[in-house]
């Protein structure tokens, strides 16, 4: 009896490994929406002081988990942002910096949006890595409409063919902001009519990734039609090298165009016309104080000229050039004056 009951666990064993297993495996796909639903909450948060407020009032708006450091707006938007950021009150926004420890808090003045509520607030960064979140709110005594019905993604737009118009000017060569249309020629291959699109244009510089801004195209593309499309594209000022210029739709990327843009030589040479300047007004202003301040000398007499032979007797003028020393006329008078006379003896009487 013993040797059969000890015989046993060795069958038994497997069995009960298998049953472990299986339930390990259960625990691990039951845990993994729970594991998945803490990674979420872990995201950015925010909440309002009220749900309700009029126009010239204030709501406090309080958020956590951002990103510590990082500038966001505040926007209230009509018709739960469907329309982008044209659906939103732009002109009364509010700006934040995140703090430390990645809450916020802020005031941010009640107006009304363009379009009709439900209204939410839209708070959403301004650089880095994309983070956003919506609180719901009503504007009191602003009208509501139904939301619009929900596009069943029938339009699928492409692009056939695309370039940048446009070219640098002198004020670009002295540093001014580069500018360039992008023109794209955009095909509805979808069975339904894209009204008013919101394209992304997108422009980005060496390994930094592109900083997007929306516009939105005012038009229908019927589909199996197509249209073209203008966009404004601009730099900033000053800016060099080479960039690459984006366009999508939704999420999907439609095209890129490179785009040189040369460096702006005329600030180079501005600032060495200024240094030349500068440098030769304090050379002259410093050649001025120094004019001014050395001591005042009398000039002195200019030397005698020169005469050749011996220097003349006092009282006489100098020699002629055409006559020797000897055979001057003033040699001549000096030496008949100074000749000893000859000694007159008195003639005897007696002889006369």
């Amino acid at each position: 009896m013993k040797t059969c009951r000890y015989g046993d666990i060795p069958a038994r064993l497997p069995a009960v490994l298998t049953v472990l297993t299986v339930l390990a495996l259960v625990l691990l796909t039951l845990g993994a929406p729970l594991t998945g639903g803490a990674a979420a909450a872990e995201g950015p948060t925010a909440r309002v002081s009220q749900a309700e407020a009029g126009t010239g009032g204030t709501v406090t708006v309080t958020g956590a988990r951002w990103r510590p450091r990082a500038l966001l707006t505040l926007l209230i938007c009509g018709q739960n942002m469907i329309g982008g950021t044209n659906s939103c009150a732009n002109g009364d926004g509010r700006a934040v910096t995140v703090g430390a420890d990645g809450s916020f808090t802020t005031k941010l003045p009640v107006a009304e949006p363009p379009e009709p509520c439900p209204c939410v607030i839209h708070i959403a960064t301004v650089t880095g890595e994309a983070a956003a979140a919506d609180v719901t709110f009503k504007v009191a005594g602003h009208p509501v409409a139904p939301l619009p019905k929900e596009r069943s993604g029938g339009e699928r737009l492409s692009v056939l063919a695309a370039r940048l118009d446009g070219s640098s000017g002198l004020l670009t060569w002295f540093g001014a902001p580069p500018r360039r249309r992008l023109v794209v020629t955009v095909g509805n291959l979808g069975s339904t009519p894209a009204r008013d699109p919101v394209f992304e244009v997108g422009t980005s510089h060496g390994v930094f990734a592109p900083s997007w801004e929306e516009q939105r195209w005012r038009g229908t593309v019927q589909p199996g039609k197509k249209a073209r499309v203008e966009l404004d594209v601009e730099l900033s000022a000053g800016a060099h090298g080479d960039y690459l210029v984006s366009l999508r739709y939704g999420d999907k990327l439609l095209v890129e165009e490179p785009w040189a843009v040369g460096r702006p030589w005329g600030v180079a040479l501005f600032w060495v016309l200024l240094c030349v300047v500068v440098a030769a007004a304090v050379f002259r202003i410093g050649m001025a104080v120094v004019n001014k301040v050395r001591p005042r000398t009398a000039p002195a007499a200019p030397p005698p000229p020169s005469s050749p032979g011996p220097a003349p007797a006092s009282g006489a003028g100098p020699a002629l050039p055409w006559f020797t020393p000897d055979t001057s006329p003033e040699a001549r008078t000096h030496h008949q004056i100074s000749a000893p006379s000859e000694e007159i003896r008195p003639t005897p009487k007696g002889n006369a």
